[in-house]
């Protein structure tokens, strides 16, 4: 099988997008993980733009260990600057299996996505108990094996726990991010972020990603950080994510939609054969 495709990041978190409007090539789970696989073409996920005939397109999301991902917000930044490049426009929208996301394409390869509003019951996110997704009360250990009890839960279209920290440096996420991504507490497990506030302006953040591992950004992760950290009084309507290569800006509106603003890279074309 051989067929185009395109790699695309946003601030290093990187996908294959694989264009099937005119031809559906289906992909097996094990050829999925063979292009997700950094020994062959490599990326965080892989991403299947689909034909919709209301909106410009549909958007499919699979994690390098071929697991399907409800919501990708790089992603649908990356597909939405490079359906804007073809279509000449300004705003796309696009169908996700968790919601359809608007986004506006602005100057310097600059794409802002509203992800709508955010999930907070204890079953919308979902987790097995009633709890206080506020405070989940999970135990994580830092490098000198110091206890820490937090975890705000929150569903961007993905379910994430963010544990807010003095220093993300004294946690080790490739330890705790698998912990606690299969916890029992998670039917359907979760993405990790460790966050330290820098002040209430700006938050940085490491994170591990359900299915996929550590990566160097996620943007589903900047906005469930900056909806925990508006509830629990660290910052207030905006915020910026810091992540290892640069920011990503969040707005939450007075409609509580999450509105998020950062680079895309380049478009470049690749050739795949399985």
């Amino acid at each position: 099988m051989n067929f185009k495709a395109y790699k695309m990041d946003g601030l290093g978190n990187d996908f294959v997008i694989i264009d099937q409007r005119k031809k559906v090539e289906e992909l097996s789970k094990k050829e999925i993980i063979k292009i997700c696989d950094r020994n062959f073409i490599g990326c965080d996920q892989l991403i299947i733009i689909k034909k919709n005939r209301q909106l410009d397109a549909g958007l499919e999301f699979f994690n390098s260990d071929g697991s399907s991902a409800g919501a990708c917000g790089n992603g649908t930044r990356c597909v939405s600057y490079l359906l804007s490049k073809e279509n000449n426009k300004k705003e796309i929208t696009v169908w996700t299996s968790s919601s359809i996301l608007k986004s506006k394409v602005l100057d310097n390869n600059i794409v802002e996505t509203n992800i709508g509003n955010a999930k907070l019951n204890w079953n919308e996110i979902p987790i097995n108990l009633n709890k206080d997704t506020k405070n989940l009360g999970i135990k994580i250990l830092d490098n000198n094996n110091n206890e820490h009890i937090g975890g705000t839960a929150v569903n961007v279209g993905n379910p994430h726990v963010i544990f807010f920290v003095k220093n993300i440096d004294n946690f080790n996420i490739k330890k705790i991010g698998p912990e606690i991504e299969n916890n029992k507490l998670f039917p359907e497990k979760c993405n990790v972020t460790i966050a330290q506030t820098i002040n209430n302006n700006v938050i940085k953040v490491k994170v591990w990603e359900r299915g996929a591992g550590l990566t160097k950004a996620c943007g589903t992760a900047a906005c469930a950080t900056a909806i925990a950290a508006k509830i629990n009084g660290f910052t207030k309507e905006k915020t910026d994510i810091e992540f290892e290569l640069g920011k990503l800006s969040i707005f939450i509106d007075e409609k509580n939609n999450i509105h998020m603003k950062g680079p895309v890279s380049k478009i470049k074309e690749i050739d795949i054969k399985l």
